[in-house]
């Protein structure tokens, strides 16, 4: 009997076929790039106020003064995660929040998260220097509102706020009210965070 040797015929892919594979693997892409990026999953019991936001949105450009006066767009933090705090000296739940966001800021220094902790009230650079000095938190250094923007910018509808901004400029993560940043559960959870996200391409 004759031999027949099997062929393999690639045929194209129709046009219309081509576009649905297009467009699910688009999506798929989206779904990865767009969404927030938590190697830890769930927050700990200490920041059980964190809520992780399904769909990041970018970040508004803003200024923030630093203590000389000097003005710093939030976009200059590219490249790194940024907890951006806001709070002022009348809140009492943030005064009482302000030294465990001191200590997560020691213990995890050069490890690639920059914490900012926005006055958004009136007092000036010399009032907030002592203020934070007087409550266990002059590592956090003075950031000012000059503009009162940061509350209308991030929907902070009460004090104090913070927000978690990843590498890309996103916000990924939001508190409302206070968090026991300074919990060992809490630190470790930011360290795995740092350590495991991947840095956004450039």
């Amino acid at each position: 009997m004759p031999r027949f040797a099997a062929k393999a015929v690639l045929k194209p892919l129709p046009v219309a076929a081509l576009a649905v594979v297009t467009a699910v693997l688009a999506g798929v892409l989206y779904v990865i790039l767009s969404g927030p990026v938590h190697a830890l999953g769930s927050p700990p019991p200490a920041l059980s106020r964190l809520e992780l936001l399904h769909h990041p949105r970018q970040a508004p450009d803003i200024a923030v003064a630093d203590g000389q006066g000097h003005l710093h767009m939030l976009d200059a933090f590219r490249g790194h995660y940024l907890l951006v705090n806001l709070w002022a000296t009348w809140c009492s739940p943030c005064v009482h929040e302000l030294p465990a966001l001191a200590a997560l800021n020691t213990a995890l220094k050069g490890r690639g998260l920059a914490i900012v902790a926005v006055n958004v009230g009136h007092a000036d650079a010399k009032t907030i220097r002592a203020f934070l000095a007087a409550h266990r938190a002059a590592g956090l250094g003075v950031w000012r509102d000059p503009a009162h923007v940061f509350i209308r910018s991030f929907d902070a509808y009460g004090l104090p706020t913070s927000i978690l901004i990843d590498p890309a400029g996103r916000e990924i993560a939001k508190v409302v009210g206070t968090a026991s940043w300074d919990a060992p559960s809490a630190i470790t959870y930011f360290r795995h965070l740092l350590a495991t996200t991947p840095k956004p391409l450039s």
